[in-house]
């Protein structure tokens, strides 16, 4: 049984955790990187061209700090808007709470943070505006932000995140639960009876 449960535990972690940080990550192919703000330059506006065969397309932006910050999502580090012929496709806030950051380079001493801004599905082809700007979180200090597309990804079922925290609550449960009591079977069994003498020529 603590096999089962134990298999249970995983499966849950992989569809609850490791299931959505895979689709978002590493699903799709990098098309297009661009910078979209450069410390001492201000923020740009970038236009990149689309077709709808490379739909879906997730947009993802990458967040160069100076130095180490605590982000709590509490403020938005940044905005994003999608355009295409005028019309808006896509817009969010970015907040870089949920990201896992990584150092820069020893000399900087900062911080990379990646944030997911959404996916455009279905994709119109034609020219697409993205306008990143600044949110309320003043406390930051933005070394730069590159813009990331990547096309072809996987659509992400949001029932999967719910299912793997129950199968990892399941798992858990169950394991603590066999391994108390196999311990307790422990106690109970009678000690082991000594060995009988020996007799030799």
């Amino acid at each position: 049984m603590r096999f089962l449960f134990l298999l249970i535990l995983i499966a849950g972690i992989g569809l609850g955790i490791g299931y959505p940080w895979a689709v978002q990550n590493f699903s799709g192919e990098e098309i297009a990187r661009h910078s979209v703000y450069e410390r001492g330059q201000g923020y740009s506006s970038v236009v990149v061209p689309l077709s709808a065969e490379q739909a879906p397309v997730r947009v993802f932006v990458e967040m160069t700090s100076l130095g180490s910050r605590n982000l709590t999502g509490d403020q938005t580090v940044l905005t994003l808007t999608a355009t295409i012929n005028r019309r808006t496709v896509l817009a969010n806030t970015l907040t870089f709470s949920h990201s896992e950051p990584r150092p820069d380079t020893p000399q900087s001493g900062g911080m990379i943070y990646g944030d997911d801004a959404g996916v455009i599905d279905p994709v119109e082809t034609g020219d697409y505006e993205f306008v990143v700007g600044p949110g309320d979180a003043d406390t930051i200090e933005m070394r730069s932000a590159t813009l990331i597309l990547r096309a072809h990804v996987l659509s992400y079922d949001a029932r999967a995140t719910p299912i793997g925290f129950v199968l990892m609550a399941i798992g858990f449960i169950g394991l603590v639960l066999s391994l108390a009591r196999g311990s307790r079977r422990n106690r109970n069994e009678p000690p082991a009876a000594p060995p009988g003498p020996k007799w030799g020529r």
